[in-house]
């Protein structure tokens, strides 16, 4: 197939995980098209089968904000007729679904038909597409989609709530590549952390308000007050700064690292103890996946889809979202029980392989067929 993958290409968890689909795709003989502003992040070296197309914006006086759907709409048309795609994979509805839909009204005058799928990852739905700004817009392209895909159960249970959709929503979740993400001895590099043998605890994220960054450190005191530990807070964002301060105020500068963005967080995750993930809402929990994977359990919040990776009593421990003291507690219990702490490893290990990329591949390759061979039949193309 000739796929055309459109998204943010940020570090953000949709942009991440277009691309590493679209990576995994390319793989396996398809041939893929990114399509976005600037190149992803995580696209950042030479594979056989992956293009790369950058959508430029106008500079022109008139517009006080560059028309970007406008530019990407039209980019959109130039690589499916030049490249002659089979199908459109839009990540995030905003405002990728409905240009996506303007895009192949446009392809539809020249009597060509492009079917398209989009993707739901979060934020798109619960934040901004509930937005009475963005709604319509977004119901309205769900809905003209040919096909529409969440990352977990939770989300699209939210998706239907919020919106009247009529396209059935096929759940495919998050992934991860364990060729990437496994536990690797890095002793050496523990030992630069933790010289006398700290518990590590870790978060990673953007550092947004609904992350929930100040219950992590809350947490992380409780837990310190208690034993010896250190915590890598990785990531960067607009709570960092009230978040560096706050460190101060506790006295914890000396055990909390602002480590900022790091590309090989896979390296961090090897040598810690226990990842922390206290967010108000998310839709799947990929961070916490990646953790499981390098064998460290997780305490959450139960919000949105992280019921669906973190097992309580299992992988780790879930609470109810700001519940800082019952999240110390957990974090204690399993810091300080060699075979619990073992257990939990090896547990989270286990689920993780649940939602590796060879697994949830070819149910994104299966759905594209899917999604074609419905067009044909429908005579649509």
């Amino acid at each position: 197939m000739k796929i055309g993958i459109v998204c943010y290409p940020t570090y953000g968890g949709s942009g991440v995980l277009a691309t590493e689909l679209g990576k995994g795709l390319a793989k396996k003989g398809h041939q893929v098209h990114f399509i976005t502003y600037r190149q992803p992040a995580r696209l950042n070296s030479f594979q056989q089968n992956v293009f790369y197309h950058e959508v430029s914006n106008a500079d022109y006086p008139l517009f006080e904000y560059a028309p970007y759907d406008t530019a990407l709409a039209s980019k959109l048309v130039d690589v499916v007729k030049h490249a002659n795609l089979d199908i459109l994979h839009v990540h995030y509805a905003i405002p990728h679904a409905a240009v996506a839909y303007m895009a192949k009204k446009i392809l539809l005058t020249e009597g060509r038909y492009v079917p398209t799928i989009t993707t739901l990852h979060g934020t798109d739905i619960t934040l901004v597409g509930s937005n009475r700004a963005f709604a319509p817009v977004v119901e309205f392209s769900i809905n003209k989609s040919d096909g529409v895909t969440a990352v977990s159960d939770s989300l699209k249970h939210q998706t239907l709530d919020f919106f009247k959709i009529k396209n059935d929503i096929k759940v495919i979740h998050n992934f991860i590549d364990f060729k990437r993400f496994q536990r690797k001895n890095k002793d050496h590099f523990k030992k630069a952390i933790a010289p006398d043998g700290e518990r590590i605890l870790v978060h990673t994220s953007n550092f947004r308000k609904v992350k929930r960054i100040q219950d992590v450190i809350q947490v992380f005191k409780q837990v310190h007050d208690v034993m010896p530990s250190k915590l890598l807070l990785i990531g960067d964002g607009p709570e960092r700064q009230s978040m560096e301060v706050l460190c101060r105020e506790l006295g914890l500068c000396d055990n909390i690292r602002f480590l900022g963005r790091q590309d090989a967080i896979e390296e961090l995750l090897a040598v810690s103890d226990l990842f922390l993930m206290p967010s108000e809402s998310e839709s799947f929990g990929l961070a916490a996946l990646e953790a499981m994977a390098c064998e460290v359990p997780v305490v959450s919040s139960n919000a949105g889809g992280i019921p669906e990776v973190n097992i309580h009593g299992e992988t780790g421990f879930l609470a109810d979202v700001g519940d800082v003291d019952t999240m110390a507690k957990y974090a204690i219990q399993i810091l300080s029980d060699d075979d619990l702490l073992s257990t939990f490893r090896i547990n989270a290990l286990k689920k993780a392989k649940q939602f590796s990329l060879d697994q949830i591949l070819p149910q994104y390759e299966n759905y594209y067929q899917h999604i074609l061979d419905t067009c044909v039949y429908e005579g649509v193309r």
